[in-house]
């Protein structure tokens, strides 16, 4: 890491920069906390995942290593830090969420991939809220492997979700045509699924905040 831009960070938001992420010690009168190394990671990590940083500088970020904004104030950094770690154990399949799956695995068979499709449900709108505006449930369906076995309660948000330049939860079930999902590649699989929908809701959390 570069001290010197650290320092300049600490300076701002008046806390002490403690190099290991290991230590914890009391903070000095006169600073209003401390920095740890993992705390500029996962603010760098939120600011990459915001859409609207995305989006603002989506030119730039095709040609070169994207800019991230000094944190503007110590409320502001302390969110997205937070909102930048749980993404971070979301996407290293650490977080307790993880295991919290949505969908099901409900036929049994040879489980060996065939060609991945997404259906999805039929969904009836509610009714019109006083205001005049319909609600739609969140749209769910099923991911084939073969002609009769599939996850079912996937979201179409997770399996049209993208990562780069590729979509996760369709890279993942190409990628193993051809073969049989043993048990564990079938968790592991659901892990997915509920990765990449948390991820979807903790970016719509974190473009509340005006990053700068």
């Amino acid at each position: 890491m570069n001290i010197k831009i650290v320092e300049e960070i600490a300076n701002k938001l008046n806390y002490v920069f403690i190099e290991d992420d290991n230590i914890i010690c009391e903070v000095g009168e006169g600073y209003s906390g401390a920095l740890y190394p993992l705390d500029i990671l996962d603010y760098i990590y939120a600011v990459l995942h915001s859409p609207t940083y995305r989006e603002k500088y989506k030119k730039f970020l095709k040609i070169d290593f994207p800019r991230v904004p000094y944190p503007k104030d110590r409320e502001t950094f302390q969110q997205l830090i937070e909102f930048g770690a749980e993404l971070r154990q979301i996407h290293l399949l650490e977080s307790p969420v993880v295991d919290k799956y949505i969908t099901q695995y409900p036929i049994s068979g040879n489980n060996v991939v065939e060609k991945p499709r997404f259906e999805m449900y039929v969904y009836e709108p509610s009714l019109p809220d006083e205001d005049g505006s319909i609600e739609y449930p969140d749209y769910l369906g099923a991911v084939y492997i073969n002609e009769t076995q599939y996850f079912a309660d996937v979201p179409l948000s997770a399996w049209e979700f993208y990562i780069g330049g590729y979509q996760p939860a369709q890279k993942w079930l190409k990628d193993r045509k051809g073969r049989t999902l043993e048990f564990e590649d079938i968790l592991h699989y659901q892990k997915i699924i509920v990765a990449l929908s948390e991820t979807d809701r903790v970016m719509k959390e974190i473009d509340k905040i005006e990053i700068e």
